[in-house]
């Protein structure tokens, strides 16, 4: 998941408050220090860790309550409002039109492969892209864009020997309604790179320059958005790599305080590994409260039936239905990331599923179809039909092992029961946060 270790401790307090029958001054000030020692513990500058606790401090203690709220509901609400501005605050928008994108960022930030990541964003927002390789300088730049245009089926423009000339002929010779330019990247922003981007810039005109920071620069990412800001200018930052670090809040706190927009955060190596940056619902994921709404938008994405996702998400799918769902559910990416999404997902849920469930599902999930495909109608319809001799009988007519068989019934059944237990997340709001996720407006 995303921030595992900072998400931890995140829920850790969350749950603490939710469990108090009481809340007073002293388990509030006490909250706050276990909540300033996750964000050191995950590289976040002491100033801005100061002054996140001084407005929940303020917020909290030091005004009269809302009328019918008690201080334990100010409390979390504060805490997650405060993480919300601390992150980001506002919500990411990218206009989906004709433009022209360019990247840019030092050596080792990920920029080619955010080239990739963008351009399958938009794709499956009906819009045509292309990427032009302009990185002349780091060997094989050109040809791992290559790489990953073919993967995703996007024209690449690499026509040329230097940057501009390779920018001009693409601007002129392109069709497609997005154009993002993959430029170069040095050790350090020196005069050399910012003589070069800007160049570039007089050329390209773009509508957008993101500047790509790996998450793993922690409270280091704010001074590098700095410093690209002055020299040649940005209009939003894409953070990469979050899932490989802690310290992605950091990275993420630090953009806030250096007035950079975050737009895009990306989340694991696949293609459709990236998103538009929210913080109200990424702080919803760190907290155990999930992000239904980023599920939802990612079914989409894979073109599944918005009311077989809902029916699969409340547990309520027949083996019928699984099966017609399965490519669509490995286009969603890995299974682990999808139950982060749900309430209580990262944790308590992931402890009630089989052992090795949420590990890579490509080869189950094959082994999977082709046993239902074996199974009659009546079999898809109620699995509790099946007993031993069907099993049997299942496996030998989809060429399986019958410890396959047994997985994806065991699987199947648990899921099943898992998912209900969520009822879609809707269960999450009879709980003790009922009152509180109302407030915070997160809905399902």
């Amino acid at each position: 998941m995303v921030l595992d270790t900072f998400g931890d401790s995140l829920k850790k307090i969350f749950s603490k408050v939710t469990g108090y029958s009481l809340v007073d001054k002293e388990k509030v000030e006490a909250l706050i220090l276990e909540l300033q020692r996750a964000l050191i513990q995950a590289d976040v500058d002491i100033g801005l860790v100061a002054e996140l606790s001084d407005r929940i401090k303020k917020a909290v203690l030091k005004r009269e309550l809302p009328k019918g709220m008690s201080m334990k509901e100010v409390l979390v609400k504060n805490l997650y409002d405060e993480l919300v501005w601390f992150l980001g605050e506002k919500k990411a928008v990218m206009g989906l039109k004709k433009q022209k994108i360019l990247l840019i960022g030092l050596f080792g930030s990920g920029k080619t492969t955010t080239a990739g990541k963008l351009s399958k964003w938009f794709q499956t927002r009906g819009l045509q892209p292309g990427m032009v390789a302009c990185d002349i300088h780091r060997p094989a730049a050109q040809d791992q864009l290559e790489q990953i245009a073919k993967r995703i089926k996007v024209p690449v423009y690499r026509d040329g020997k230097k940057a501009e000339d390779i920018a001009k002929k693409a601007v002129k010779k392109s069709k497609e309604n997005v154009l993002i330019f993959d430029s170069a990247g040095r050790d350090a922003l020196d005069k050399v790179l910012a003589k070069e981007l800007k160049n570039l810039g007089k050329v390209i005109k773009p509508d957008e320059v993101f500047l790509v920071i790996p998450a793993e620069l922690g409270q280091d990412a704010g001074k590098q958005a700095s410093e690209f800001a002055k020299l040649v200018g940005i209009t939003g930052i894409i953070i990469t790599k979050m899932d490989g670090t802690a310290k992605g809040g950091a990275a993420l706190a630090a953009c806030r305080a250096a007035g950079a927009s975050v737009m895009f955060i990306g989340t694991g190596e696949k293609a459709g590994d990236m998103e538009l940056y929210d913080p109200k619902r990424f702080v919803g994921r760190l907290i155990g409260y999930g992000d239904l709404e980023g599920l939802m938008d990612k079914a989409k994405e894979v073109g599944l039936d918005e009311d077989a996702a809902k029916r699969i998400l409340e547990g309520k799918f027949t083996m019928d239905e699984f099966r017609e769902q399965l490519k669509s559910l490995k286009g969603m990416g890995s299974m682990s990331k999808m139950f982060d999404m749900l309430p209580g997902g990262s944790s308590a849920i992931k402890k009630k599923l089989p052992a090795g469930f949420l590990d890579d599902q490509g080869e189950k999930m094959k082994k999977w179809e082709h046993a239902i495909n074996s199974m009659t109608p009546v079999e898809r319809e109620d699995p509790d039909t099946i007993n031993s001799s069907r099993v049997s009988r299942i496996a030998k007519g989809s060429g399986l092992k019958l410890e396959d068989v047994r997985s994806l019934m065991k699987s199947y059944k648990q899921i099943k029961k898992v998912l209900k237990m969520t009822k879609g997340g809707k269960s999450f709001k009879r709980g003790p946060f009922a009152k509180i996720a109302k407030q915070l407006g997160m809905g399902v």
